[in-house]
């Protein structure tokens, strides 16, 4: 290396300078801890992105898919008001209101004499009025002319 150095440069020179054509080590080196760096890093990022998801998840449903929906919009908008307002939403408990509702709800069928769980009976009861109609018995002329006669009379 020493025939190629220029008579005016010094005689000891550093390590990671390399002779032209060489390979420079340090560069290489460097390269490869710059990209494990920022992988590391973005690894980093995304992991604390999906904090308040990741607590939400043992939640209600309802809380976590709100939790989620503001983490994307937070993702994606970099607005990070957003990813707050997640995290605080994920570390309260929001109380179940729909289980004493659905109670209610069953109690209040019960009373009613409808069957539990259904769901469908006001669109059963348009539907149910022909067949009530054709389950009549005697609806000739002289059916209705007795039906017509007040009971009470």
């Amino acid at each position: 290396m020493s025939e190629s150095l220029h008579p005016s440069a010094p005689h000891d020179l550093p390590g990671f300078i390399t002779a032209p054509g060489d390979t420079d080590i340090l560069m290489v080196v460097v390269g490869i801890i710059l990209v494990g760096s920022i992988l590391m890093v973005g690894n980093l990022y995304l992991h604390l992105h999906t904090l308040p998801e990741r607590m939400a998840h043992k939640s209600q449903k309802l809380q976590f898919e709100i939790v989620a929906v503001l983490g994307l919009l937070a993702l994606f908008t970099h607005n990070h008001l957003f990813w707050v307002i997640g995290l605080f939403l994920a570390m309260v408990d929001l109380p179940d209101f729909s289980t004493p509702l659905r109670s209610i709800a069953g109690s209040v069928e019960k009373i009613a004499g409808a069957p539990p769980g259904d769901e469908t009976s006001e669109t059963a009861g348009e539907s149910a009025a022909p067949a009530v109609a054709a389950e009549r018995p005697d609806t000739t002329k002289a059916g209705a002319a007795k039906s017509e006669v007040p009971s009470h009379a």
